[in-house]
C-alpha cells in the first residue's frame, strides 16, 4: 500500500489541482444533503472538515459526526468545525459505524479507496444505521465507461474506483433507491434514499 499522509493545511489546494471539478462536486453534494434537511449527519472520511463545515453553515440545526482514519485530518477538521455542533472520531470505512439514529450519511472522495466487496458491504452497513427514509449522499470518483473521461489521477493501489453502474447496483441491493444527482466525467454525486 502507498504510504501517504494528507495535510489538512494544503488539502484544498491539492484537491483543486488534482480534481478540476472539486468545488462543483462539493456544491452538488451540498445540494443533495440540504434537500434531505437532516438533523444528524455521519460524515465518512471527514478529512479536513471543509465539506462538513459548508454543510453546517447552511444547516445550522444539524449535528455532524465525522470519522476519518487520519489523526492529522481529524485535527484539521477540529479546527474548522464547531465543537458544539460536531464530534469527531478515528475510524476506517471498514469499521463498524455508530449506531445512533442517523438522518443522513455523506462521504466525499473516500469510498473509492475501498475495493468492490468493501464498497458493497459499506453500503449495507450505512443502510442499517440510517433512520427510515434516511439518505446516503456519495460524492466520489468513478471508473467512467469512456477512458477519455478519466481526468483525476489515480494510483490503482489506494485509488480503486468502481463504475457508477456497479455502485448503483450495490446501493439498490442494500435497500436504497439511488439516483444520480450530478455526474461529470469521472466524478459523481449519488443521492440514495433508504427504502422502507
Amino acid at each position: 500500500m502507498v504510504d501517504f499522509t494528507w495535510d489538512p493545511d494544503t488539502y484544498l489546494e491539492v484537491m483543486a489541482e488534482e480534481i478540476p471539478d472539486y468545488r462543483r462536486l462539493q456544491d452538488e453534494l451540498l445540494a443533495a444533503v440540504v434537500e434531505a434537511d437532516p438533523r444528524t449527519i455521519l460524515d465518512l472520511g471527514v478529512g479536513s472538515g471543509l465539506t462538513a463545515m459548508r454543510v453546517a453553515e447552511v444547516l445550522p440545526q444539524t449535528h455532524i459526526h465525522g470519522i476519518d482514519e487520519s489523526e492529522e485530518m481529524l485535527a484539521g477538521a477540529a479546527k474548522v468545525l464547531d465543537p458544539d455542533r460536531s464530534s469527531l472520531s478515528p475510524g476506517r470505512l471498514q469499521d463498524s459505524l455508530p449506531s445512533a439514529p442517523i438522518d443522513l450519511v455523506m462521504s466525499t472522495l473516500a469510498v473509492h479507496h475501498l475495493n468492490a466487496e468493501e464498497k458493497a458491504d459499506l453500503f449495507t452497513r450505512i443502510h442499517e444505521v440510517l433512520v427510515d427514509g434516511g439518505r446516503f449522499v456519495l460524492a466520489d470518483l468513478v471508473d467512467p465507461p469512456d477512458p477519455a473521461d478519466v481526468v483525476t489521477p489515480i494510483d490503482g493501489v489506494i485509488d480503486i474506483p468502481s463504475t457508477l453502474a456497479e455502485q448503483l447496483g450495490w446501493l439498490t441491493h442494500a435497500g436504497f433507491a439511488p439516483r444520480v444527482a450530478w455526474q461529470h466525467r469521472d466524478l459523481v454525486v449519488v443521492a440514495a434514499d433508504k427504502v422502507v
